[in-house]
């Protein structure tokens, strides 16, 4: 956009009439900001002709001459709030006298942003949004475009939920000053830049609507905003509408549009679009074939693929890195992992270093297939070039070790990896000591957790969780409890998880006094237990013949957490039924309705067998009388 003036701009009108057809613009009419903005209750008119009589620094009429007076002086927060003449009639400035300051500070943009800091941060008043788009007019009028982009931010997110909207109150203060068609550029960047795409479109019609003409690069931000967003449908509208204006494309456009061709998964359309790209002049460079190339290999048409690089030659555009790591990943995928290594070789034939994503490309390759041994080597070939593994990598090789069953030579890799001054993540310790408590070796995964707490690692609870369940399953519940006990001690905090495994564990083992215990600790550390744990207790006091202990657990569990467990219900009804005492069935089951447990089919069934068996016992007691 060209640098426009207020003169202009007042005679113009075409500026008059898009301003009264502007479809968005709620009536274009001058008003004060609706987010009114200088919250001071006490401040009141300046036009009351009495002021008059009052000395200078007492007239609330001369609070706008005295603020630019000192600003003139020396433009520094300080002097302002020290000023005694200003300090007195600090409550009298409103919405209508900062606009009036900026206004005076048109051609001196230091003072304006001075101003408009120290009123907004010093004094904490909140200027309205019409304060905002004078000081952004004044900025952009200056060139200060740095500026102005963090203020539009501030006053981008300041107003997203009102209905202010600020292309129109930039569009309308331009009447009043010195201003840049460049704002609207900024303002659409700074849709972009904070996430409001769909904003930045509606913006960007707005502008259209009023006559202006976005540049170029302002187009592009927008449409690079729209891809990344998945707007694909909105990208070509932008695309068409600058056509429709004018708006002259270059190669970052036809860039973009061919990122958008790809997403869209209409590839076949692309030769049309860049027999046009050469049309209007421009010939595709390497970010074009590299995002053909790698579109082309994400969808398995590896021939195509090749075939765009084998016409790059011929147009004199070299493939680079990043040409050869898609078309080596294409092959992999499809298993040809050996061409792919060759194509390698190409590329450091022609003079190509290859980085840590074209090794780790043939890596992952070379790992699905199970050739570990080509994996390894090349891990070795990259540390030896001076390009060291990142996290991928190893992920990549310790995942591929295990597939093939080989987990204790993936723990021996990261031995070696260290020795290498390689830094080894977080996660990958965190997916040994998973694996080896899968495959039942908790010692194991112990002494590497024991050995990398030492070097300052501190796992998640899930990690120490799926260790303690190991042990729990081979009945190792000592070593577990001392586990739980170095949670418990340190900085992670245990979770439900943890204590249901060990109380599970402790009542399977016979221990249901050790599991009780854990229980009050755990609902100290504010910890709700489940029907699980409410199981596992009630079968674990049942298999040791303490059915009274069962009895008053499962009242409990009912009464506190209202958990009715039918399950625990019906397994205190059986043990309780086997003695054949009628009068004590009778009694449980008067208790259990009084906390809201209902017999079902099963308690039914024991209570039957309960009751035959108390009359054979009578039977046989008569027979012996």
């Amino acid at each position: 956009m060209n640098r426009v003036s207020i003169r202009t701009l007042k005679n113009s009108k075409t500026f008059a009439s898009n301003a009264q057809n502007h479809t968005h613009s709620k009536n274009l009419v001058p008003s004060s900001s609706s987010l009114q903005t200088i919250q001071n209750p006490n401040s009141i008119s300046l036009s009351n002709p009495l002021y008059n009589f009052l000395p200078e620094n007492q007239n609330p009429n001369n609070i706008v001459n005295l603020i630019y007076s000192s600003l003139k002086q020396d433009k520094t927060h300080l002097t302002l709030l020290q000023n005694d003449d200003i300090k007195g009639l600090i409550h009298h400035l409103g919405a209508n006298e900062i606009s009036r300051v900026l206004l005076r500070c048109q051609s001196d943009s230091v003072s304006a942003l001075t101003f408009f800091n120290w009123v907004k941060n010093d004094l904490g008043l909140k200027p309205s949004t019409r304060n905002y788009c004078l000081i952004l007019h004044v900025l952009a009028w200056s060139k200060e475009f740095e500026q102005a982009m963090k203020i539009l931010n501030d006053l981008i997110l300041l107003v997203k939920d009102t209905d202010e909207d600020v292309f129109r109150c930039l569009f309308l203060c331009c009447r009043d000053c010195n201003w840049d068609p460049i704002i609207f550029d900024l303002l659409l960047k700074a849709y972009v830049k904070v996430g409001m795409i769909k904003e930045g479109f509606r913006t960007f019609m707005q502008i259209l609507e009023v006559g202006f003409v976005p540049s170029v690069i302002a187009c592009n931000y927008l449409l690079n905003g729209l891809l990344k967003s998945n707007h694909i449908h909105l990208c070509w509208h932008v695309y068409g509408e600058m056509g429709r204006v004018g708006v002259i494309p270059n190669s970052y456009t036809f860039n973009i549009l061919t990122h958008v061709f790809c997403k869209d998964g209409d590839i076949d359309k692309m030769n049309d679009f860049l027999e046009k790209m050469e049309e209007e002049g421009f010939e595709p460079d390497i970010v074009t074939y590299n995002t053909l190339i790698n579109s082309y290999c994400g969808r398995g048409r590896l021939s195509d693929a090749f075939y765009l690089y084998r016409i790059m030659y011929r147009r004199s555009v070299f493939p680079d890195l990043v040409s050869y790591t898609a078309l080596m990943n294409g092959l992999c995928k499809e298993g040809r992992v050996r061409e792919a290594h060759q194509l390698f070789h190409t590329m450091v034939h022609r003079g190509l270093n290859p980085d840590v994503v074209s090794y780790n490309t043939l890596i992952s390759g070379y790992c699905k297939e199970g050739k570990m041994l080509e994996s390894k080597s090349l891990l070795y070939e990259m540390i030896g070039n001076g390009i060291f593994p990142d996290s991928f990598t190893c992920r990549v090789l310790i995942q591929g070790y295990r597939k093939e069953g080989w987990l204790i030579s993936a723990l021996n890799l990261v031995v070696e990896i260290e020795k290498f001054g390689v830094s080894i993540s977080p996660d990958i310790y965190n997916y040994l000591i998973a694996s080896l408590c899968e495959e039942d070796r908790p010692f194991a995964a112990k002494t590497l957790l024991e050995r990398m707490s030492q070097r300052g690692y501190i796992p998640r609870v899930e990690i120490y969780n799926k260790l303690i369940e190991s042990l729990c399953k081979s009945d190792c519940v000592a070593d577990a409890l001392t586990l739980k006990a170095e949670i418990v001690g340190g900085n992670t905090n245990p979770n439900l998880l943890t204590y249901k495994t060990l109380i599970c564990c402790l009542c399977r083992m016979g221990r249901s006094m050790e599991a009780e215990k854990l229980l009050e600790e755990m609902l100290h550390f504010g910890l709700q237990p489940d029907p699980e744990i409410c199981r596992a207790m009630i079968h674990g006091y049942c298999r040791e013949k303490d059915a009274g202990k069962a009895e008053s657990l499962l009242v409990l569990f009912a009464r506190e957490f209202q958990i009715f467990d039918s399950e625990s219900y019906s397994t205190l009804v059986r043990i309780v039924c086997e003695d054949g005492d009628a009068a004590r069935f009778m009694e449980l089951q008067e208790q259990m309705l009084k906390v809201g447990f209902a017999p079902n089919s099963l308690t039914c069934k024991y209570m039957i067998d309960g009751l035959r068996k108390n009359v054979g016992l009578v039977k046989e007691r008569r027979i012996l009388e």
